[in-house]
């Protein structure tokens, strides 16, 4: 029992020696991890393409930048330019790049923001664990998960979110006067912010793109019919990008 005590003790002083081993290299390794697929798991269930490989990956790296950052100025002692944070300094700015990634623009809308704060947040949870701040990251991940899902919850309940949506309607006539649909828009609480319009004078049809602010409890259907008396409305759809 005492071995075991003894191997005990030593495994958890080498995990919090300042120095860099290769027993904590392997743990801050293991929880970067655990932490990064936690994160991921969460994005992955709201269907989003960067999922628990991506945010692991993420983690893993900016552990594995900030042990090197710290094992290099440690291995080659009195060098000149030995800076620990150097190497991990370079991890903020190029996570920049695959949050960018992350965000998927298109007209009228964007989608991928909160993935991409997840993403960078991730990054700095796995340097947190590099430099050996275990419970700062633990507490880190657990905030993100209380930021992701309990709060994603109440907005929903309290029906503060407003979605970015493209309403496309096919009128056959040309439309010169969007007035009406201004005022049908307000009398359901919808925002109107701006308005592509397409004219087809051959065929006397028109094409027009609205760009609104929906809330999620906007009954879609009861709009939809109240657009179709307006005009000669042929089509109607909800899109989160402009066709013209």
């Amino acid at each position: 029992m005492t071995c075991v005590t003894q191997l005990w003790n030593d495994i958890i002083t080498s995990i919090n020696a300042v120095e860099v081993n290769t027993v904590s290299s392997i743990f801050k390794l293991c929880l970067s991890f655990v932490l990064g697929s936690i994160v991921g798991l969460e994005r992955k269930r709201k269907g989003q393409s960067a999922g628990i490989r991506t945010f692991a990956l993420i983690a893993l790296g900016a552990t594995l930048a900030m042990i090197i950052s710290i094992y290099v100025p440690q291995l080659y002692f009195g060098l000149k330019n030995g800076d620990p944070g150097r190497i991990a300094a370079q991890v903020v700015t190029g996570i920049g790049f695959l949050g960018a990634g992350a965000i998927i623009q298109m007209k009228g809308s964007v989608r991928g923001l909160t993935t991409a704060a997840g993403i960078w947040l991730v990054a700095a949870i796995g340097l947190a664990v590099g430099i050996g701040l275990y419970t700062v990251s633990i507490i880190a991940t657990v905030l993100i998960l209380v930021i992701l899902m309990p709060l994603e919850r109440f907005e929903h309940r309290m029906g503060m979110g407003s979605d970015s949506r493209i309403i496309r309607v096919k009128v056959g006539c040309v439309v010169e006067d969007v007035e009406a649909y201004r005022k049908l828009f307000v009398a359901h609480k919808v925002h109107l912010s701006s308005v592509f319009v397409e004219y087809d004078y051959a065929e006397e049809i028109t094409h027009i793109n609205f760009v609104v602010l929906m809330k999620e409890h906007t009954d879609n259907v009861a709009l939809f019919a109240d657009i179709r008396t307006l005009h000669h409305t042929m089509s109607i759809s909800l899109g989160n990008q402009v066709n013209l």
